[in-house]
């Protein structure tokens, strides 16, 4: 069994303790769950914005603590004034190190595009999603069924959610694709392996049907790469660990981005 499998299994007995300890009807009371969504693909391709939905995780499977101290509320607020779209916030606990709670609290004291980053395996935890302030959602298509994968991201639809589908290869692109996402990105880390290409991002955009916004993640460290990926055709960029390693990952993505504008601007006039 791969790490991704060990996390799926385990996904599914954690919803499950959710499911016995708050119903849905008690998720669907949450102040949050009839507020109006902020748009992921409207942010993303805003010619104005960077692009760069700015992510915040304590720590990973392949990497384990990458950051145990920093606040969320202190590095989503900077995240945004630095210039970034929206925002991932992993709410895994067990692999990441995450919680509802930080979403609830990136809510609070942000008004951007947020999706939730976990592994998204029943109806539930896309309620819970919109209970917690959510604008969006991850589907993972290694994980999922393609048929699976479809009826989750119309659920998600009914609810007024956007939908992120990430993909690894061409293959799980073909067989998932559907009328049910908004954004399709290309994670250069394959799950399985945890090997990192951004190489895959490349191969694989011209497969992306145009309807669908594109992102490329992980394993961006740099700016140029980014000048890179846009020109070949990415409309948005995940980018956290490449932040989070760093004591202030706010600081951290404003030297980023700061620097990404100069490069864009140079590409621009040259």
């Amino acid at each position: 069994m791969n790490i991704l499998d060990q996390i799926i299994a385990d996904k599914h007995l954690e919803v499950a303790d959710r499911k016995s300890l708050v119903p849905v009807k008690l998720l669907e009371k949450s102040i949050f769950f009839d507020s109006k969504v902020v748009s992921m693909k409207k942010y993303v391709t805003n010619p104005e914005k960077t692009g760069i939905i700015a992510e915040f995780k304590r720590k990973s499977p392949s990497k384990g603590v990458i950051n145990s101290g920093s606040k969320v509320e202190t590095v989503s607020i900077g995240y945004m004034q630095a210039g970034a779209s929206a925002l991932s916030i992993l709410t895994d606990s067990k692999y990441f190190g995450g919680s509802t709670e930080d979403l609830k609290a990136a809510r609070h004291f942000n008004f951007c595009p947020i999706i939730r980053k976990d592994f998204v395996v029943d109806e539930y935890q896309i309620v819970e999603a919109k209970s917690i302030g959510a604008d969006c959602i991850l589907l993972i298509a290694a994980a999922l069924e393609p048929e699976k994968l479809k009826s989750l991201a119309y659920f998600a639809k009914s609810l007024g959610l956007e939908v992120l589908m990430e993909v690894h290869d061409g293959d799980e692109l073909d067989r998932s694709l559907c009328d049910g996402l908004d954004l399709v990105g290309i994670n250069n880390r394959n799950l399985k392996t945890f090997e990192v290409a951004v190489q895959t991002s490349l191969d694989l955009v011209d497969r992306i049907p145009a309807d669908f916004v594109k992102i490329s993640e992980s394993g961006i460290s740099d700016p140029k790469t980014l000048v890179t990926l846009k020109s070949a055709g990415f409309n948005g960029f995940l980018i956290g660990e490449t932040f989070m390693k760093s004591s202030r990952p706010e600081q951290a993505a404003y030297n980023f981005i700061k620097e990404y504008k100069k490069l864009a601007a140079a590409e621009i006039g040259s």
